[in-house]
């Protein structure tokens, strides 16, 4: 198998969509007989480029700037490159680079997070066409709570398939003690510690965790990924256990993860219901990992992974006493603590990075085999693209945001 993986955003990134998309190909690339990157590059950085993927880069014929160039040229002009044609597929996570690999006579295969279909419902009869074409093979989706959007708008379900994201192993192989953990950040070794890792915005249910922290002044917060002054900043100000901490690299990030005795997911419903920006967070499947409890809000998407009671504390989203509960049961009993961060550290193993690549491999090849399978676009369908199309008109007209939250 040949596969030409397209990434549209230059490298290397911080952000979480790199990180997902360059190391799922770096992990695929060990099963196929060849394999480049398609990536907008300066050629200073397509060495660097080169040493993410493990493999060769194919400099797009597109600038850096500004971004909505570099998506449209990224997309129009793959078909010109040779690797375009020797490839079996096009592996992508942009639309408009799968409509155009699709144009051009290549197959694609599309992976993504997002729910576009409830996200964007004017685009609904367009995804519909553009996922039951002939040459579109498969989506790999990061959460069952995202592949039923495209299921309920009629795209083949042999089309469909959930594969969870993961994380690196390598990244604990030393393991570092809760004590040594809290010397290296310079927290008191007695001090219980609740750590959320992540952007530190509003838009991640952080203003719950703060007001939790006005009672439970004996836990210590740590809010660890701002990028400076904002609004949750603002809101932590003046509370004296909670501390902000700026954005870490992957070096230093492990200092924060190893002094936490809780690990912390906001259990909220904004990121996923009213922001739609987040669907089961890359945090979380580091978190697994780690050898700390994690405590997380019972959401949709979040308990696909996170089991209550067996490999981390879920409490009920968007309430206050609930969080309060959860923490202080998990900074207070040490059994459970040690219990639930032992189930979480056995079920990470089934969350790899070479875990994933192995089961899209075989998704892979299963697509390449089959059939083309049509879909259904019906009149729930139509009534639902309608009915959509008009609630996002008028959330765009509202606020000039593209994206619709579901809860809206």
């Amino acid at each position: 198998m040949k596969i030409l993986f397209a990434f549209e955003n230059p490298l290397p990134s911080a952000e979480a969509d790199a990180e997902v998309f360059i190391t799922t190909a770096r992990y695929l690339r060990t099963h196929l007989a060849a394999g480049w990157l398609h990536v907008p590059a300066a050629r200073g950085n397509a060495a660097m480029a080169e040493a993410l993927a493990e493999m060769p880069v194919i400099r797009a014929f597109a600038p850096l700037k500004p971004a909505i160039l570099r998506h449209f040229l990224c997309g129009l002009t793959i078909g010109l490159r040779r690797e375009f044609h020797q490839a079996d597929m096009v592996y992508t996570r942009n639309l408009f680079v799968a409509w155009m690999a699709i144009l051009c006579g290549q197959r694609v295969v599309f992976d993504h997070y997002r729910p576009w279909p409830d996200q964007i419902p004017p685009l609904q009869r367009w995804l519909y066409k553009l996922f039951s074409h002939p040459r579109f093979l498969g989506n790999i989706c990061h959460s069952d709570y995202t592949l039923q959007k495209y299921l309920a708008l009629g795209v083949p379900p042999e089309k469909l398939r959930c594969i969870h994201n993961g994380f690196e192993p390598k990244r604990f192989a030393a393991p570092i003690p809760l004590a040594e953990g809290k010397r290296r950040i310079g927290v008191a070794e007695n001090a219980k510690t609740v750590i959320y890792t992540g952007r530190v915005n509003h838009k991640k249910g952080l203003d719950l965790v703060i007001e939790a922290a006005k009672l439970l002044p004996h836990l210590t917060f740590l809010f660890v990924g701002s990028y400076g002054e904002g609004p949750v900043e603002a809101l932590a100000r003046d509370v004296p256990n909670v501390l902000i901490v700026p954005w870490q690299s992957e070096a230093t990030l492990g200092n924060y993860i190893s002094a936490a005795d809780v690990l912390l997911i906001p259990p909220s419903f904004q990121p996923l219901a009213k922001f739609g920006s987040t669907v089961l967070p890359l945090k979380l499947f580091f978190y697994l990992g780690s050898g700390r409890p994690i405590l997380a809000g019972n959401t949709p998407d979040v308990a696909e992974v996170l089991k209550h009671d067996e490999t981390a504390w879920l409490c009920a989203p968007d309430d206050l006493n609930a969080l309060v509960a959860g923490l202080t049961a998990l900074t207070e009993d040490d059994t459970l603590a040690a219990r639930l961060a032992e189930g979480a550290a056995l079920d990470s193993q089934n969350y790899t990075w070479a875990a994933r690549a192995e089961k899209i491999y075989a998704t892979l090849a299963a697509w390449q085999a089959a059939a083309p399978k049509p879909g259904l676009w019906g009149a729930a369908q139509q009534a639902a693209w309608k009915q959509g199309s008009r609630r996002w008109w008028g959330h765009f007209a509202r606020t000039r945001n593209v994206v619709l939250p579901p809860g809206q």
